[in-house]
């Protein structure tokens, strides 16, 4: 079937539909799942399409079908596992639905930078926007832009926003902490992310709120920047002052490095002090000892996301409520106070 076909480029539509017997619309609406075909031929359709390993251009099919199938994503700080792992779910979840996903990563934190990236991105005729704008201030920005295609955001932040979809971060920070309390700690530090990141200000809620509503001392939190080495840094001074019996992280990098600062000093975790982190990243289970962290349910949230931006862009809103519950993963990193 193939030696019709110039072997020195590759196959277009035309090749397909003169092969299958078919006109090159015919060829088009196979490509986009129209309903009148009939199932013969849109089989002999795609059999062409198998043998030649025909893979459709998307800005010709584009053309064609005023269709381009893809999501634009509009991201800052894509270097954390957070973000990351957002994208990567999205990523997975368009491409079961059918979708392509075209990321631009926002350097600058500015509106001019912020504008540019949405250029790039409506370049490609994206039919659909997911905004992960972790930072206070690039959330701020892009809410005063006049987007043009519909959108869902990962806003964590209180509210009634339509558009939002989100892992719960205070009820996370909230299970975190009772489990330390209920363990019997009392003298509790909470290792905050970055004052400007919404996710580090909600997990600090979270955190105060469940102390206050067990009637426990709280300390103000420690402001970090989610690696580990501030981890680091900040246990070393901690073990200075040794008045607490357990730690809430925000994140699991920052707990790898209070875990390295407390054996230094010559301490056990958990028998002299219990740590819990927040994201249970994958090598979390293997720290050592295995740490005790908030579970966020990555996969769910790419689900959710595409689901609800499809159902938006086809006039069927999918119409999920509420945020997705976190799942506290209880490991050897938390114990009860020795004294």
């Amino acid at each position: 079937m193939t030696d019709s076909v110039d072997r020195g480029k590759a196959p277009n539509i035309r090749d397909v539909a003169r092969l299958a017997g078919v006109s090159h619309q015919t060829v088009s609406r196979v490509l986009n799942d129209h309903p009148s075909i009939r199932d013969s031929t849109r089989q002999r359709v795609l059999d062409v399409m198998n043998d030649l390993q025909y893979r459709p251009n998307r800005a010709a099919r584009a053309l064609v079908t005023s269709r381009s199938r893809t999501i634009g994503v509009l991201a800052s700080q894509r270097s954390q596992y957070g973000p990351s792992s957002i994208i990567q779910s999205i990523e997975s979840a368009a491409q079961d639905a059918g979708y392509l996903v075209s990321t631009a990563n926002i350097t600058k934190t500015d509106e001019s930078s912020i504008l540019t990236a949405l250029n790039h991105l409506n370049a490609q005729a994206i039919e659909g926007l997911v905004i992960i704008a972790p930072q206070v201030r690039v959330f701020r920005a892009i809410s005063n832009l006049d987007l043009r295609v519909p959108f869902v955001t990962m806003n964590t932040s209180e509210g009634t926003d339509d558009h939002a979809i989100a892992v719960d971060q205070v009820a996370g920070a909230r299970l975190a902490t009772r489990h330390l309390i209920e363990l019997g700690h009392r003298n509790i530090y909470h290792l905050a992310g970055p004052q400007d990141w919404i996710e580090a200000e909600a997990r600090m809620r979270g955190f105060l709120e469940e102390m206050n509503a067990q009637d426990v001392p709280t300390t103000a939190p420690i402001l970090g920047d989610w690696s580990a080495e501030f981890g680091y840094y900040a246990g070393r001074e901690l073990m200075r002052v040794r008045d607490f019996t357990a730690i809430f992280s925000s994140n699991d990098q920052m707990a790898l490095g209070l875990m390295h600062a407390i054996r230094d000093a010559g301490q056990d975790v958990p028998h002299d002090v219990s740590i819990v982190g927040f994201d249970d990243i994958p090598e979390a289970a293997h720290f050592w000892p295995p740490l005790t962290t908030v579970k966020q349910d990555f996969p769910e949230l790419g689900r959710r996301c595409v689901a609800q931006l499809l159902g938006t862009m086809d006039d069927q809103a999918a119409g999920y409520t509420g945020r997705i519950q976190p799942e506290l993963i209880v490991r050897a990193s938390t114990a009860r106070p020795s004294f």
